[in-house]
């Protein structure tokens, strides 16, 4: 069966949130009622039928197509299902996501990711900072999942990352992995200043290294672990690109002495 696929209109005057969107809210629902549901917005009401032309077809499998950086939350607290986004998106792709597969065919904004906890996210283009970041006032980022970013990640990727697994193929910015309480973050090519930034636990992957590495954490030499193997294993159907860097020899980094000190950086060479 094809998926239920809604097409944009035009590029919306305002942002609009589509968390209403997910698979296990729309089941069940006609055409009609679809387009009833209303999108908050900054200014005034809009409805699903004002911004899209609906296709119907399996909830189960939705497919949004000409997306564009206003379309907000898309994915949020998803359950189960699949959700394809042909374009880039807005902020919080992804956010709360418990299960199901999100793909986002461009590029994102801030804090994709946030607060998830299961599911399968896949960024085919860059990110914006804080991916898998918890919002202001939370005490944790991702609590578990999958995330998958094929292009560049924006600064402190990682903040507050708490369990689960990020693998970004291209470089990432400054702070990656800041203030990890535990989790793994692999960057398959550079980093920028500060990797892991007071974090406690946890494990990052740098392929190529970093602009600058924090005093406060201590060289052990260089590894070839078999951890390191396993979680190739894991990666590799996802990303062979990434998988290729945890099966060298690595040198590792205890840190960030400053707090906990029970987390480590692994550092490939330069390519």
């Amino acid at each position: 069966m094809k998926p239920l696929t809604l097409i944009l209109r035009q590029r919306p005057e305002q942002r609009l949130d589509l968390s209403p969107l997910v698979p296990h809210l729309i089941s069940g629902r006609s055409v009609a009622e679809i387009e009833r549901i209303e999108l908050q917005t900054t200014r005034w009401r809009v409805s699903v039928g004002d911004v899209f032309r609906l296709r119907m077809g399996d909830p189960e499998r939705i497919r949004i197509e000409g997306s564009c950086d206003r379309l907000d939350r898309i994915g949020h607290a998803m359950t189960g299902g699949e959700v394809f986004v042909d374009g880039d998106v807005g902020t919080q792709a992804g956010r709360l996501m418990s299960g199901g597969s999100l793909t986002i065919g461009g590029n994102t904004g801030p804090w994709a990711a946030s607060g998830m906890k299961g599911g399968l996210l896949e960024i085919r283009g860059a990110t914006g900072a804080f991916l898998a970041a918890p919002l202001a006032g939370e005490m944790a980022g991702m609590r578990g999942g999958l995330v998958i970013v094929r292009g560049r990640a924006g600064d402190r990727a990682g903040d507050r990352m708490r369990r689960g697994a990020i693998v970004i193929e291209g470089e990432a910015g400054a702070y990656a992995g800041s203030r990890m309480i535990a989790g793994s973050l692999l960057v398959a090519k550079k980093a920028g200043p500060l990797p892991g930034y007071l974090m406690k636990r946890g494990s990052i992957v740098l392929g190529s290294g970093c602009e600058a590495i924090s005093p406060t954490f201590v060289d052990c030499g260089s590894h070839e672990l078999l951890a390191m193997r396993l979680w190739a294993g894991f990666v590799h159907p996802y990303s062979k690109k990434a998988a290729m860097q945890l099966r060298r020899p690595l040198q590792r980094l205890a840190g960030d002495m400053a707090v906990l000190g029970k987390g480590e950086i692994f550092i490939g060479s330069p390519n």
